[in-house]
């Protein structure tokens, strides 16, 4: 009869111990879920693009005109010229240009407006370098730091505040545990 209860309790025991959902996290599954995240939800900065019809002076504007003029080479924005006043033996020639966007460029364009958008100009994706740094706060909740890499993208020359102290930025995300979809970053 003791062994009958010992051998139930053992069986009790066991089940329970193996209908447990996980709590534990390691690096990789951090890992994981941070890029999961990242693609559904990616980091970036974005800056102000003017097109539409702009004129630019000669001594003032050209290298203004030579970014979109790079822009134009690598096919994101279509550039014509409508008009030039060039004045004879002077520096002060103006050109006015139309600048559309094209197909090209709308994985880039964030919004829209008559005469001006908002692009990304520098996309962060994780770092293959730097490891994943967690720390599990408690069962249901873990601390993930991860070192984000900048990539820039064409319309990074439109970037008024260009700050490059840094190729990489570091972000730290909180996970929480769902007993129906697992581990999750919490927003």
């Amino acid at each position: 009869m003791k062994n009958l209860t010992i051998y139930i309790l053992s069986f009790l025991v066991i089940g329970f111990v193996g209908c447990k959902t996980k709590t534990t996290i390691n690096q990789n599954e951090a890992g994981e879920v941070i890029t999961d995240y990242l693609k559904a939800n990616p980091e970036y900065k974005t800056a102000h693009f003017k097109f539409g019809e702009i004129k630019f002076s000669n001594t003032n504007d050209m290298f203004e005109l030579g970014k979109y003029k790079t822009l134009a080479s690598k096919g994101l924005v279509s550039l014509s010229l409508k008009e030039a006043k060039k004045k004879f033996l002077s520096k002060d020639s103006s050109y006015v240009y139309q600048i559309t966007l094209t197909d090209k460029a709308s994985p880039l364009v964030l919004k829209q407006e008559s005469d001006k958008a908002t692009v990304k100009v520098i996309e962060y994706v994780l770092s293959d370098e730097k490891p994943v740094d967690f720390e599990q706060v408690n069962s249901s909740t873990a601390k993930v730091t991860v070192s984000l890499k900048m990539v820039t993208t064409d319309f990074a020359p439109f970037d008024k505040e260009a700050n490059k102290n840094s190729n990489f930025i570091t972000k730290t995300y909180k996970l929480k545990l769902s007993k129906d979809e697992g581990w999750k970053v919490q927003k």
